[in-house]
């Protein structure tokens, strides 16, 4: 019986010890943080990115919906539990811009702290301060050496012959030129010697049939030649 108490006790004993250490092995509830946010005037787009610091040291982060966040601050610095945040003053950002509100950490605390950010806003506490402005665009470098020509296209098919076209129509005539002048006469011929009686008349009208013949000849000769 003596030896069943004593084991009790040793038993109590050793709960006693693991106690203390147990807890001092917890850690403590984070600092929460909940509300509204405002950037420049306006409820923050969903997606809007929030974000704690402590000694400009990120030490929570966060995205905006439906215009609120939820937010969680650990305890330790850096998961260092030798190093605590408690007392330490936490400001915040809104997508970079800084908030205007602040809170002190606070273990297991549930805070309502809406924030209202501006752009362009010094930092809170000494925060990290807001990106900076982009500046003038630089002027334009020189162009570029020409590059390598590119491969020649394929041949493209050869079109279709086209069909002959068809004949034109004739022309009208023309119409008929206007006859030319009539030529002059031609010089009379020589008369030629009497004949003899008797036979000698026959021969001189065979020779002035054949003069008469003669002349008209020359006057048609002359006509057609003004002719052409």
């Amino acid at each position: 019986m003596t030896k069943t108490r004593f084991l009790a006790l040793i038993t109590a004993l050793a709960l006693l010890i693991a106690i203390p250490t147990s807890v001092l092995a917890q850690r403590l509830p984070p600092n929460q943080f909940v509300g509204t946010v405002t950037l420049d005037g306006a409820t923050a787009a969903d997606g809007a990115a929030v974000t704690a610091w402590i000694d400009d040291a990120q030490v929570g982060s966060t995205t905006v919906s439906g215009g609120e966040y939820s937010l969680e601050v650990d305890q330790y610095d850096s998961g260092d539990e030798d190093s605590s945040y408690a007392g330490k003053t936490i400001s915040f950002k809104v997508s970079g811009a800084n908030a205007a509100e602040t809170a002190v950490w606070t273990t297991g605390a549930a805070d309502i702290l809406n924030l209202v950010a501006t752009t362009g806003t010094p930092a809170v506490g000494g925060g990290e301060g807001s990106e900076g402005a982009t500046g003038p665009a630089g002027p334009v470098g020189p162009a570029g050496s020409e590059g390598p020509a590119g491969p020649a296209g394929s041949t493209g098919s050869s079109g279709s012959a086209g069909t002959d076209g068809s004949d034109g129509d004739d022309g009208a005539a023309g119409a008929t030129g206007s006859a030319g002048p009539a030529g002059s006469a031609g010089a009379a011929g020589t008369v030629g010697a009497a004949g003899d009686d008797g036979s000698g008349g026959v021969l001189g009208v065979i020779a002035l049939i054949v003069a008469g013949v003669a002349l008209i000849g020359a006057a048609g000769a002359m006509m057609m030649g003004r002719r052409t």
